[in-house]
């Protein structure tokens, strides 16, 4: 008989999360009378961007969470984005920001992210934010990877000395990622473009994390039966970075895509910015030890 894996619904757990958020935003915006903030930060006209824009501006909507939105003209300079960025992280209205990327090739990315104040990097896209995730310390997750933490926790995942597998290596992804399921004592492989015989080190993977962006790159073949499969991958055709029928055969619990990862996404943002519009308007706005190294870094 074939073994057909549990699927793993980020939608439906999502939904849950953002029904809290919005509760949460409502309480918020009753006892301080000002609602949460998240200010979206676009450069250019990247359809794709746009859209995304688009769509988290409206989840926020739906939220209770007001959004503040700057567009900025394709040739913006480095400097410019900089100062953009800057004045949002001055501004005491806006609690959370999220630089929507790519952002061009001319432009220092890192830079405009760094730019981007501790306790507003609801996106967890800063230097800050990683060194966070990598000690166990209060902070923003990268919400790609927060999220999948999150399903990980809702099916009962046991990640204590478990074989992790991570395929990719971004800073806001794979990177970050590893660090996560590593705080959570298993044992992690991170796997990429250079590395000599990947098949043979997926084929070991307790938990499999595919984030490496190229349509059904994994195949169930090399997939070890049992694991548990999260593809972060969303491809052309919505098809993600593994292939789903053949790897459904020989995991545990698997993510579709779509409806697995990317629902998880955005609920971790609106989640952080409701975070960090509590803790900016509430008792610990100033530096209270409940902040951690946010505390002493404002």
């Amino acid at each position: 008989m074939t073994q057909t894996a549990r699927l793993m619904d980020g939608a439906g757990l999502a939904g849950r999360i953002v029904e809290e958020c919005t509760s949460r935003a409502a309480a918020l915006t009753e006892s301080t009378g000002q609602a949460p903030c998240l200010a979206t930060v676009l450069v250019g006209a990247d359809p794709a961007s746009v859209t995304y824009v688009r769509m988290k501006r409206s989840r926020s909507a739906e939220a209770g969470i007001v959004s503040r939105h700057v567009e900025l003209p394709a040739t913006t300079t480095t400097k410019e984005l900089v100062g953009a960025i800057t004045a949002l992280s001055e501004d005491p209205a806006v609690h959370g920001i999220l630089l929507q990327h790519p952002v061009g090739e001319h432009i220092d990315e890192r830079a405009a992210f760094e730019a981007i104040a501790p306790e507003k990097d609801v996106d967890g896209v800063t230097m800050h934010s990683f060194a966070a995730m990598s000690f166990g310390l209060p902070g923003f997750q990268s919400c790609t990877p927060g999220g999948i933490m999150r399903l990980l926790d809702a099916y009962d995942v046991d990640l204590t000395g478990k074989h992790a597998v991570v395929v990719g290596r971004s800073a806001i992804l794979g990177k970050p990622a590893g660090m996560l399921l590593l705080d959570r004592n298993a044992t992690v492989t991170y796997c990429h473009s250079r590395t000599r015989d990947l098949s043979s080190i997926v084929k070991q993977a307790d938990v499999l994390v595919a984030a490496v962006g190229r349509a059904r790159f994994i195949h169930g073949d090399d997939i070890k039966p049992g694991a548990v499969v999260i593809d972060a991958g969303y491809n052309a055709g919505n098809v993600g970075d593994v292939d789903f029928d053949s790897a459904k055969t020989r995991a545990s619990l698997i993510t579709p895509v779509p409806g697995g990862v990317g629902p998880m996404t955005i609920a971790v943002l609106l989640a952080q910015t409701v975070d960090a519009a509590e803790r900016q308007l509430g008792p610990f706005s100033v530096g209270g030890d409940d902040w951690g190294i946010f505390g002493a870094a404002c």
